[in-house]
């Protein structure tokens, strides 16, 4: 008999322990936080500084002060002439510590790439970059969208991508915002983006993306000038909605390194 009850203890002692951790791993899961960082860098030129100035640190150093999970960056020159040719993605990844990077190239100049950047804590797969729209008779610079598969430490996966969008043709914006709605409903993974759309909360074409995405921001503050700024054109966004809770929205006070503040937020994964 005693041999029977202490059997039954020790499984009743091993189901009470899985069932814990199976409930903790859940918990887990449920509050994972994602942070978010998005900048468009000027391509590490400090506007106070000449033409031929670059300084990375500066741009490296509001990375690390808020220690994101991903990055989208904006403006970043590879090999180009004017920033003495050298991978900007690449040394930023490195000296903000992010394990992955991903670089995409949206037109040639000077000598090199220009282009969007992913920066990530996390394993990158699926990296692409996808070419906007745009009405051909515009003569627009080519915009891009550049995206790839995260995971996370607890297994949670999801698309992250970053753009700089048409800066004179709201028509152009608005196709390109198309573009990236259709390629959203094409996924099967939640979609987080980030990046300078040119386009204030009012206009039209962040009207057309607030259709898929939900913004981090609501009365967003501006983010450009640095000095005393007047609208708000640089956002993050998600989708579908129910995948995450806004815990924090922040445009950092940085006013050295480019000629954008950085936008910074907290997104809670939630269960589903």
């Amino acid at each position: 008999m005693m041999y029977l009850i202490t059997n039954f203890l020790t499984l009743l002692g091993a189901f009470l322990i899985g069932g814990m951790e199976e409930g903790a791993d859940t918990v887990s899961k449920r509050n994972e936080k994602l942070t978010v960082l998005c900048y468009n860098i000027h391509h590490a030129n400090p506007p106070s500084k000449g033409a031929g100035f670059i300084d990375m640190d500066a741009i490296a150093n509001v990375i690390t002060d808020h220690d994101p999970d991903v990055v989208a960056l904006q403006e970043v020159d590879v090999n180009i002439n004017r920033s003495g040719n050298i991978d900007q993605a690449r040394i930023l990844a490195e000296k903000s510590g992010m394990k992955y990077y991903y670089f995409g190239k949206a037109i040639d100049h000077d000598g090199g790439d220009y282009g969007v950047a992913i920066l990530s804590k996390h394993e990158l797969s699926g990296m692409e970059t996808i070419k906007l729209p745009a009405d051909p008779e515009t003569k627009s610079e080519p915009r891009v969208l550049a995206v790839a598969t995260v995971e996370m430490a607890n297994g949670f996966r999801f698309v992250f991508g970053t753009t700089h969008l048409e800066v004179r043709h709201e028509s152009n914006r608005l196709m390109q915002v198309a573009a990236i709605q259709r390629y959203a409903e094409s996924l099967t993974l939640p979609f987080v983006i980030a990046g300078d759309f040119n386009a204030k909360p009012e206009s039209e074409s962040i009207k057309a993306l607030d259709k898929t995405f939900q913004r981090t921001c609501e009365d967003c503050a501006p983010t450009i000038p640095v000095i005393n700024p007047t609208r708000a054109i640089d956002f993050i966004a998600f989708t579908p909605a129910d995948y995450f809770k806004v815990l924090r929205h922040e445009v950092v006070d940085e006013t050295y390194a480019s000629d954008h503040l950085p936008v910074y937020a907290e997104l809670e994964v939630l269960p589903q």
